[in-house]
């Protein structure tokens, strides 16, 4: 499958209501795929998401539900596949970082239990219970998966340690399911490095200047360029259990 194989194409995004997310739901859309909105059930945002790609004249649907819960990932998965008709792609964005702004990356006492739970259930365990009740669906259509990971999962400070623990899972996660589906289906991962979205824009300042300022190119990654990054994964049909990082050199 290549860029211009993507019109009437299925594609399920979690996470879709803001940022990455609603940034790869318009851009799968203006390739011409019919695109399923996920987006917790209580985030206003998501109904309002789905308004303006309509509005922009995609062709989208909403799929409320949590990933973090199995049963609900399950039952979000199977109804965004029968309202698109089949799937595709899979592009598993949803995640947390637990923080509104990070707190010092020595306090340890900061990361509680119930953040442990919530960063490793939503980051990790939703990226595993969506591509498991998918699976079938895409090895029908010998379809694809693409995680957004994190550079954080390579190591070094993040918005935290569990953040960091998450999404080093997360891409080790990408390369066991590549080998679980292969060889119907491709598993791959994007990491990106700051990114401007709603999730950093409470962060301090200087620690975004400071991110930027050790970057190659001198700026933040926009939610647009990762969006680009995980259409390619989706289409090329050589590459597998493979992450790709977008991070302006940050790395």
């Amino acid at each position: 499958m290549n860029l211009g194989e993507l019109a009437g194409k299925r594609v399920l995004i979690t996470g879709a209501a803001s940022g990455i997310g609603l940034a790869t739901a318009r851009a799968f859309g203006s390739l011409g795929a019919l695109v399923a909105v996920n987006f917790l059930p209580d985030d206003p945002r998501g109904e309002k998401a789905v308004a303006e790609l309509s509005g922009e004249g995609y062709t989208v649907l909403g799929a409320p539900g949590d990933v973090a819960r199995r049963e609900s990932a399950a039952r979000m998965v199977s109804e965004a596949v029968a309202g698109l008709g089949g799937l595709d792609v899979l592009v598993n964005n949803a995640g947390i970082s637990g923080f509104e702004a990070p707190p010092a990356f020595e306090d340890l006492e900061a990361l509680t239990e119930e953040l442990w739970s919530d960063v490793l259930s939503t980051n990790l365990l939703g990226p595993f219970w969506c591509t498991k009740a998918a699976a079938d669906h895409l090895r029908a259509t010998r379809g694809a998966v693409v995680n957004t990971a994190s550079i954080a999962g390579f190591g070094g400070r993040s918005s935290s340690m569990a953040y960091g623990a998450s999404k080093a899972g997360l891409i080790n996660l990408t390369r066991t399911l590549a080998l679980a589906l292969a060889p119907d289906v491709r598993v791959n991962a994007v990491a990106p490095g700051l990114v401007s979205t709603p999730l950093t824009e409470p962060w301090p300042q200087e620690r975004k200047e400071r991110a930027i300022g050790a970057a190659l190119l001198k700026r933040a990654v926009e939610p647009e360029e990762v969006a680009q990054a995980i259409v390619f994964l989706s289409t090329n049909p050589a590459i597998t259990g493979q992450t790709l990082v977008v991070d302006c050199g940050l790395t």
